[in-house]
Formats: structure tokens, sequence, C-alpha cells
């Protein structure tokens, strides 16, 4: 989302809306189980994600500023009926901390901002954009080109598409083209700017270490189990099973 009136969100970050697992084909099930609405806030922070939880409270924001009930809806909503490859319901505590985690580092993926920034496309109460410029940024940064959505001539969603191989819990995201097209207009089409400040940026550095001294462990691993010489699956983050992608 960029969210103007009230604004929402960093003003140099686009904010999440949700994830929403489909048919392929753009229809989806829905409200699988109303009934099992949990208190996002409450269950994240008692299964260890307070990280995700905080980035939530910066990034997946509501516009009337009702968070939880924003989040408790995506979940009820969306995630609850997902293809049985995805989520099974009804859902247990790990899986919905799951796919929380999912949607925040698919979100991290996607720095939308940055890529419109780069091609010279920053918030502007003047400035309009030709929609193929817009896709071009986009598309430069991402390699795949989204869906963008207007409302009265403004820029204020951006939907990216993916294919799953696996589960949502330990599957790969693979980024494709929007199969539809958005409802902004050819041109003409403004970036309007938000109130509020900015995030800062940080710098991530990683290393992979390759040996472990002897009776030490490693702070994450993937559990293997080998029956008779051949893999039959693994345990993985939460303590979940799977045969997929290990």
């Amino acid at each position: 989302f960029w969210d103007t009136d009230p604004s929402t969100g960093p003003t140099n970050s686009w904010t999440i809306h949700g994830l929403w697992p489909d048919h392929c084909d753009q229809t989806y099930d829905q409200n699988c189980d109303p009934s099992r609405a949990y208190d996002i806030s409450s269950l994240l922070t008692a299964q260890g994600a307070s990280d995700t939880l905080n980035f939530m409270k910066t990034y997946w924001v509501d516009i009337n500023g009702k968070n939880e009930q924003f989040w408790e809806h995506e979940w009820s909503t969306h995630a609850y009926k997902a293809p049985s490859r995805l989520v099974v319901c009804p859902m247990e505590v790990p899986r919905a901390v799951a796919f929380f985690n999912t949607v925040v580092r698919l979100f991290k993926s996607l720095p939308t901002y940055d890529w419109l920034a780069n091609a010279g496309i920053t918030p502007s109460s003047s400035t309009t954009h030709t929609l193929s410029s817009l896709s071009s940024a986009l598309k430069a940064g991402a390699g795949v080109t989204p869906a963008l959505d207007c409302t009265s001539g403004k820029l204020n969603a951006i939907s990216w598409y993916f294919n799953l191989k696996g589960s949502i819990i330990d599957g790969t995201f693979v980024p494709i083209n929007a199969p539809v097209s958005g409802s902004c207009p050819s041109s003409g089409i403004k970036y309007p700017t938000k109130t509020g400040s900015p995030v800062g940026t940080t710098t991530t550095t990683s290393a992979t270490t390759t040996q472990t001294a002897p009776g030490s462990l490693p702070t994450r691993a993937t559990i293997h189990a080998i029956q008779s010489g051949t893999p039959v699956g693994g345990l993985l983050t939460l303590g979940t099973w799977s045969t997929q992608t290990l």
C-alpha cells in the first residue's frame, strides 16, 4: 500500500497488505473458520516472534490505526483456507506464526520504494508518471512486472505475484509477472507524498560458517531423517516436519 490520506507507515517505504494464496486463476477461498481469529500480537509474542511483530507495527499498519484487527482479518480471511499445499485448516499456532514470518520475509525482499527511487521516481505533489516508466523501474529491480493500482489517478497499491514450490513454511517463492493488469491509467499517474517520518536503513553483512568446533552446535540447522540410507524428511523451524526442499 501507499496510503496518503491519512498517511500510514514511513515516508520512504511502502506498507504490507497481505499474502493471498489463490487457485492460479485469480480466485481464492476465504473465511475458513472465523471463530479461530487469534489475538495476533499475543500469539507472536508468546511464540518468540517479537521481531516479526515489531516489524509489523511499522510496515503492516491499518489506515485507521486498527492494526490488530487488520492482522486478524488477513489471517482469518486469507490464510485459513489457502490450498492444502500452503496451509491446513484448521490451523495450529506454529503455522500461524509461520504465515506472518513469511509475509514479512517476502516484503523485505521487495524494496519497492528504493526500486522506484533508483529510477528517479520519488513522491511528489506535482510530478506525474507513465505506467510504462513505473513498471520498467520496478522490473529493473525485481526482474518481473507487478500490477499497479490507482485511485483517482494516484498510485496506491502494487501487487507482486509468485509461484510457490512446496509449502508456505519451507517452500520457494518464485517471482512471476503479474497475470492481470492493475487499474492505473497509461499516463498522468501521481505518486503523492506522505506526511510523517522516514525510517533509517541498515546494511547487514552475513557470513557462512563452514566448520564448527568439536562438540559445538550451529545456531540454526535442519535435522534430516534417513531411513535405510534414503532421506525421508526432516524437522524445520517451529518443529515442522517436511519432505520437501530439504
